[in-house]
């Protein structure tokens, strides 16, 4: 395919149009495609017939819209059709640096063309050529470059749509095999169970920027390091403010180190994470999650510590959270410091703190001295003594009791 001489006023070069060394573009479009198989290493490993087929087919679109640019004349379908066959190679995996080198070889070659028959007489139309190839060659950087980010931005979505909507079905106890294939993720045998909180970042807080932005930020990166997470894919129901997160736990596979994804989950939030975990088979899923997020409740109204905590570190603290007379009776235990919230607030401190009186002490703005006389006071109080293991163990009970004593009857009361 030969283009013919354009008589409008395009770039001329030895009298000539500048196109006129491009306008084979069926013999060009074929040296071209042989250069890039041997030169771009990459198009060499691409199947025959991608390249005898859609390569050559983009190449001879490629060399069209140069000619008919330098001609100055302008091909919007064919800048289209670009557009399209850019997003079929990201669709089929294609490097974009592939395409966007080739296209800049292809180039080189063009212009070496073009300037072979340029004289010394030549120098003003060369400039005007070179500042119009500078435009060719972005339109054609910026229409492969914008293809493959919408491409990607739709698979993206499609792959994000897929996990949130198995992960529902797992937590709601409605996955089946078939629901599997069609999101193209397998389902495991059993389950670890993240229930996760993520504290405020800092700058939520500060009037000089959005927090909603930092806020969506902070979900961003917490989502990227669950997806450079080696191993079976791992899936996850987010908000800003936590959510759950499900570990296929896969036979002959090493087991995930939860403690050390927590701690990066934690670096990518910037803020200290804390996650409770429950390992499930896949049909306990559903109550796996609702203990772990009991879990995480009950961690967060014992004042703990960020961090990881399992459900048997925490099996006699659940327990004690069920409703019935047991937790009548021990909630009752701490009424005697209803008048006295500092009481109950530097008893509280101080066990989430794992009784380290001087970081008790630190938090509540306190001299140690204070911490001291405070638990002093609750034990002579409540007749339970705090520096006792039998007394601790107690105001420990009654501190989870209590808590969940209290929301039960504001619930009611509402």
């Amino acid at each position: 395919m030969t283009i013919q001489a354009d008589a409008s006023t395009g770039l001329q070069l030895s009298g000539q149009p500048m196109s006129t060394p491009l306008r084979d573009v069926r013999a060009l479009s074929k040296q071209l495609v042989g250069h890039f198989v041997s030169s771009v290493a990459p198009c060499g490993t691409l199947p025959g017939d991608a390249i005898a087929g859609d390569i050559t087919a983009v190449t001879k679109l490629c060399l069209e819209v140069a000619v008919s640019m330098l001609d100055g004349r302008e091909m919007p379908v064919k800048v289209e059709r670009l557009s399209a066959a850019a997003a079929g190679w990201a669709r089929e995996g294609v490097p974009i640096d592939t395409i966007l080198h080739s296209i800049h070889e292809g180039f080189k070659i063009g212009m070496a063309l073009v300037t072979d028959r340029a004289a010394t007489t030549d120098h003003d139309s060369l400039v005007d050529g070179v500042q119009m190839v500078l435009e060719i060659l972005d339109l054609m950087n910026s229409t492969v470059a914008k293809a493959y980010v919408r491409e990607h931005k739709a698979v993206v979505a499609e792959h994000h749509t897929a996990v949130h909507t198995l992960t529902s079905a797992l937590l709601g106890g409605h996955a089946t095999s078939t629901m599997a294939r069609e999101c193209g993720i397998e389902i495991a045998g059993s389950y670890t169970v993240l229930a996760l909180s993520f504290p405020p970042h800092p700058d939520e807080s500060n009037p000089q920027v959005d927090g909603q932005i930092v806020a969506r930020r902070k979900l961003r990166r917490i989502q990227g390091a669950l997806a450079v997470h080696r191993g079976p894919r791992v899936l996850s129901l987010l908000s800003v403010d936590g959510g759950t997160v499900l570990l296929p736990e896969v036979e002959g596979a090493a087991p995930v180190d939860v403690e050390a994804l927590v701690a990066r989950l934690g670096h990518a939030a910037q803020v200290p994470v804390t996650a409770t975990l429950v390992t499930a088979t896949t049909a306990e899923v559903p109550t796996a999650a609702d203990q772990a997020h009991e879990l995480l409740d009950m961690v967060h109204r014992l004042g703990s510590e960020p961090g990881l905590y399992r459900f048997t570190d925490l099996v006699l603290e659940y327990q004690l959270t069920r409703p019935g007379p047991g937790r009548e009776s021990l909630g009752k235990l701490l009424d005697p410091l209803d008048d006295h919230p500092e009481l109950r607030e530097t008893l509280q401190v101080h066990i989430g703190n794992n009784l380290n009186r001087q970081r008790t002490a630190r938090l509540l703005h306190v001299h140690t001295n204070t911490v001291d006389y405070r638990l002093k006071r609750i034990g002579y109080l409540t007749g339970l003594d705090p520096t006792q293991p039998s007394g601790l163990w107690y105001l420990r009970s009654a501190l989870i009791a209590r808590s969940f004593r209290q929301t039960e009857r504001e619930r009611l009361a509402g």
